[in-house]
């Protein structure tokens, strides 16, 4: 049964309440519904806790997907901890500040990739820094001038907003792929969208700030050589 993934439609949301579904081989906690973010595309797992019926509190280290079309999500309890069963009704709750960084750090690699309008090979999102890898030849990228582009982007606040297209709209827009290592999931017949207005498209599933404003103040702190024509882009939140 296909987990109702809430943080697609809200990032905001820290809390829903839940129906357990399933228990995996492994002891993860399969919900039809969940705040959790699952780890992929290079950002972190939601960590928290499931409240179950008997007010006892179940702590949450991780959420993974289940299958390759990210439809099912199952939730990783702290060892030790007392297990609901299937059926059972629970509240599940994220751990709000690495979230809410997190977004602000994911927003702005979207940023940086339309600041440097290379194909992405690789990247990370942290709650105080992040990387993005770029397949770029010799070029003089100078972390300062960077840093003042991605400062002009969040001072415009621009609206971040989601929407979606199906699979065939996607394949017959190539383009709007940025990522080389890692591509969208296809295959449920729909892709979600990520726009920042007048700067930046691209498929996502990650969650993001509402507008560039919340970010906050980034900086540019490293720029390294990972390969002939690799680059590593480091960014801090500051």
């Amino acid at each position: 049964m296909a987990t109702d993934c809430l943080f697609r439609d809200d990032a905001y949301l820290r809390e829903c309440d839940a129906g357990v579904t399933a228990v995996t081989a492994d002891g993860g906690i399969v919900l039809d519904r969940t705040v959790f973010y699952a780890a992929s595309g290079g950002q972190p797992a939601d960590t928290g806790a499931l409240t179950l019926a008997s007010g006892e509190t179940l702590r949450i280290t991780g959420a993974v997907f289940c299958d390759p079309q990210k439809s099912e999500i199952a939730h990783l309890p702290a060892p030790g901890a007392a297990m609901p069963t299937v059926g059972d009704t629970v509240r599940a709750a994220i751990d709000w500040e690495p979230r809410h960084a997190r977004m602000r750090m994911h927003t702005a690699l979207h940023l940086l990739s339309a600041v440097l309008p290379y194909p992405v090979t690789g990247g990370a999102v942290g709650e105080t820094e992040s990387r993005l890898d770029f397949d770029i030849p010799e070029a003089g990228l100078d972390k300062a001038a960077i840093t003042e582009r991605l400062a002009a982007m969040i001072a415009a606040d621009a609206p971040v907003t989601s929407r979606w297209i199906s699979d065939e709209q996607l394949q017959a827009n190539p383009g709007l792929v940025k990522t080389m290592s890692v591509k969208p999931p296809m295959g449920t017949g729909r892709v979600r969208l990520i726009e920042i207005e007048g700067y930046d498209l691209q498929p996502c599933g990650g969650t993001h700030v509402r507008r560039t404003g919340e970010i906050g103040a980034v900086q540019v702190t490293q720029i390294e050589k990972k390969g002939k024509q690799n680059r590593r882009v480091r960014l801090a939140l500051v």
